[in-house]
Order: C-alpha cells, then structure tokens, then sequence
C-alpha cells in the first residue's frame, strides 16, 4: 500500500501543490489564548531577573552585621544554604535562573489550586468564661493588601480565567525545568480544580516518559458533611524527573506501636523452614 501511495503522488504532481500538507504537532498538547502569536510561533515568556536584597540573616554575628553595613555584600560570598527568599516567582525565578539553572536536586511546588478563593474568614472572639453574660461577638477578617497579592487566586493576560491560570502554569513550570539538575525531580502539589490541566502542562514540558507517579494525599479529617456532591478529602502530587538518570529513595517510617498492637495482633507460628520445605514439594509434584 504505501509504494502504491508512492507512485500514485509521482505521477499526479500537480495535485498536492494546490493543498499545503498539515503540520501535525510532535505530541498532543494545551493550547491558551496566548501561548502562540498570529503568526502561529510560541510566544517567549517576559522574564524580569531583579538582584536580591538581603532583610535578616539568622545567627549572624555583630561583626559581620557591622562589616554588612559598612562595604556591603562583597566583603564575603554570599551563602546560599538555608536562604528564604521572599518575592513574586515572576521575578524570583528569572533571578535564580543565572546561578541554578542545572543545578537544583529537588523541586516542590505547592501552587494556587485555582479555587478563586479570597481567604476572607468569620470569627467569633468569646466572652470571659467567668462572665454571666455572654458578650461574644463575631466580625469578618478581610484579607490584606498582601494578602490579596500573594495568596488571592487571580491571574491576568488573558480573557479567560482558565486561560491566564494555564498561561501562569506553564511560564512557571518552564523556569523550574531549567533550574532542575539531570538527576533532578519535580513534586507539584494541586487538587481537583486544576490538576489534570498541570498533568497535560508538565507531559508538554518533561515529556510523558518522565512521569513518575501520581501520590494522593488524603487528608484525615475531610469534610464528610457535604451532602450536595461527593465529598473532596484527596489533593495529588504530581511527580516528574528531567531525565531517567535520577536517583530515587526510599522512604521508610516506624509504626505507631499502637496502630502494631491493634492492625498486627496475631502471631504466626508456623517454622519457616517446614514451610519452604512444604512449598517446595507441592512445586515438585506439579512437575
């Protein structure tokens, strides 16, 4: 068949030139408003790389507190371990990218789950227990300003909401690409809302072969009183390496001796070795 296809396009030349071949892309992908141009080329992301101001320093000496003051950063390297850094990743990550890209082992992101929550709460501060009267009161804590642009879940540059969350997804998710080492591994913590738009995101940016795992992570007290849909008591983790040169390790943990003494409370006491013997003869006799 395809040698029939073959000369069947030789001998009608004319035929294609009319019908421009369609370019299929090399693996499924997201599209958002955005992500490519008019002219269908993928549109680079604004990276803004700021320098870094250092605010304290744990357990740092009057002295070097007072040379800090006097000549500045330069008098010492400066120590990456054990560094918060506090900022927008939209300038924090682009500012890390000179000095990590390649470098970083381990990577764990805990985004906005795109709930569109404004972390508004009602409290109720209670009256003097010693009091008769009850002059509890309740009042509505409004979230700050920094609230409202660190925590809120609101993106622009797009439209739609779906569409600036995706964008917002995807330039993040491309810097902490390049900052990964190799050997290095990726855990992207998210919930129902948004988690399997990331999961298409990071197949795009790693590649499906360097999905590892989905951990889902189930919370010990999930809100079973919901009644109008199924309750949610689950987030996922979504866990990715850059390459399959990566080291794994397991992690072990001791049980509660509690949880042992209930889940564990009775004891075999069959020999091992009249149970090999056993189990090795019922093979035989299969033969």
């Amino acid at each position: 068949m395809r040698d029939t296809a073959n000369k069947s396009k030789e001998q009608t030349p004319g035929e294609g030139a009319s019908k421009p071949a369609l370019v299929r892309p090399p693996r499924a992908e997201l599209v958002w408003e955005g992500k490519y141009n008019a002219q269908g080329k993928r549109v680079a992301p604004l990276r803004v790389a700021l320098p870094f101001q250092t605010v304290e320093t744990v357990n740092e000496s009057a002295q070097d507190r007072q040379k800090g003051l006097q000549f500045g950063s330069a008098f010492h390297e400066e120590a990456w371990r054990n560094r918060l850094i506090w900022g927008d990743k939209k300038y924090v990550l682009p500012s890390l990218l000179a000095e990590f890209a390649g470098k970083v082992n381990l990577i764990y992101i805990d985004p906005p789950f795109d709930t569109g929550a404004d972390f508004s709460f009602t409290a109720t501060v209670p009256d003097h227990p010693d009091d008769g009267d009850d002059d509890s009161f309740t009042f509505v804590k409004e979230p700050s300003i920094i609230e409202h642009k660190a925590y809120r879940d609101i993106w622009g540059g797009a439209q739609t909401h779906l569409d600036a969350y995706l964008k917002w997804f995807y330039e993040t998710a491309g810097m902490l690409h390049e900052l990964l080492h190799e050997t290095g591994s990726l855990y992207v913590h998210l919930d129902w809302h948004v988690v399997h738009y990331a999961k298409a995101i990071l197949d795009e940016l790693f590649g499906t072969e360097n999905f590892r795992n989905e951990i889902i992570w189930r919370r010990s007290n999930p809100k079973s009183h919901i009644t109008v849909n199924f309750p949610t008591s689950t987030d996922a983790i979504l866990y990715y390496t850059k390459s399959d040169n990566y080291t794994y390790t397991q992690q072990y943990g001791e049980h509660d001796p509690d949880y042992v003494e209930s889940a564990y409370k009775y004891e075999d006491k069959t020999d091992v070795t009249d149970y090999c013997r056993c189990l090795t003869q019922m093979m035989i006799d299969q033969i």
